[in-house]
């Protein structure tokens, strides 16, 4: 932890897993912990208050899609995004890169940047580090992310060695040109790529150490088709290279069973548009597993969603109203629901981050798990 006293410090852990707090500009966030998606500066359908009482204490932000809306130059002549979004608290922004491979129309990618056409009108543009770390410093994020190469799961060797050595050239230009933007205060974290090929994570991982010592690492690349199995091999292996007093980032993960297994095996901070997502269409997160609401076993049960939760939806609803909800397309079912689900990812890293303070963690998680299985 620097001196100023922003930076990540372990301080319990049983086994790998480990209970942590990230200490930031505009708070601290306490580890285990899920970060809810505000992609465009919102999480969709939930206001900052809101994310405050399901005990939400960061958020992530995205960098490509404000970029392109409603422009960083705007957000920066407004306050920054703490003051345009009312959200007072931490913020991480993504870098882009995922979603300029998955959404945008690539015409060509280099280790110069990347020529794209926009989602939204078709506009052409070309990211670079340089570009991704001037929009990230101008919307003023507590935790910044460097840009990477984001291969598809299943990818073949020879295109994840490629991704890691491309990924390696952008970091150290987004380092450069870090240094000449910010403060001491804000982290620049990188990106470990390598696919399902451990021997190139940790390549990745040991070339980004070569720079400096980073507070923390974005895990990359993963939960994006591959196996479960080989996603977590990969954590697994990857577990003991990481630097202990670092703050360890698996990306776009965000389902309870993964989430759980990543704790068990030693990561700290996770984020997914999954539970707001679900939380749209529907679904809902339980103990007992995920349940789409609208089934007619909900029409009449006066139960809450979850009995044990303390959730908005849960305190004031119960199943038979959120399924009406539902059934005549009404919004608040949407806000309801989506509060919920971020509720019982939160929830379940305060319980996870007890049972590690408590040397109990194994045998919670492993109840936890099997409950959850078995109920289907």
């Amino acid at each position: 932890m620097s001196a100023e006293g922003v930076g990540f410090a372990v301080e319990a852990t049983d086994g790998p897993a480990r209970a942590g707090r990230l200490r930031l500009p505009h708070g601290t966030v306490r580890t285990p912990a899920f970060i809810p998606v505000g992609t465009q500066g919102t999480v969709k359908g939930v206001s900052p208050a809101e994310l405050e009482a399901v005990g939400a204490e960061m958020i992530l932000a995205n960098a490509y899609h404000l970029y392109l809306r409603p422009g960083h130059e705007l957000i920066a002549g407004l306050g920054g995004l703490h003051r345009f979004t009312g959200w007072d608290r931490p913020i991480l922004t993504d870098s882009g890169g995922y979603q300029v491979f998955s959404l945008a129309r690539i015409n060509e990618v280099t280790d110069d940047g990347v020529w794209f056409q926009s989602h939204i009108d078709g506009s052409r543009h070309f990211i670079t580090p340089e570009l991704v770390i001037e929009i990230e410093a101008a919307l003023g994020a507590d935790v910044v992310m460097a840009l990477d190469e984001c291969p598809p799961g299943r990818t073949d060797r020879q295109t994840a060695a490629r991704a890691v050595e491309r990924t390696q050239v952008w970091l150290e230009r987004c380092l450069s040109s870090f240094e000449g933007r910010w403060g001491p205060d804000q982290l620049l974290l990188p990106v470990v790529q390598g696919g399902t090929y451990l021997d190139l994570r940790l390549e990745s991982l040991e070339r980004a150490r070569e720079l400096r010592a980073w507070s923390g690492y974005g895990i990359g690349g993963l939960s994006v088709g591959e196996p479960k199995e080989e996603m977590f091999a990969v954590l697994a292996g990857l577990e003991p290279a990481l630097p202990r007093e670092s703050v360890r980032y698996l990306m776009g993960v965000g389902y309870p069973t993964d989430l759980l297994q990543a704790v068990r095996l030693g990561y700290d901070i996770f984020d997914c548009v999954a539970p707001t997502r679900n939380g749209r269409n529907g679904t809902a997160f339980t103990s007992e597993g995920t349940v789409n609401v609208k089934v007619a076993a909900w029409r009449d049960d006066g139960r809450p969603i979850e009995p044990s939760c303390g959730c908005w939806a849960c305190t004031n609803y119960t199943r038979a109203y959120i399924r009406h909800l539902f059934v005549a397309s009404e919004l608040l079912g949407l806000r309801a629901l989506s509060i919920h689900n971020l509720y019982f990812l939160t929830d379940l890293t305060r319980q996870a981050r007890s049972a590690i303070e408590e040397s109990r963690f194994e045998s919670w998680v492993s109840e936890w798990l099997r409950r959850y299985e078995a109920s289907g």
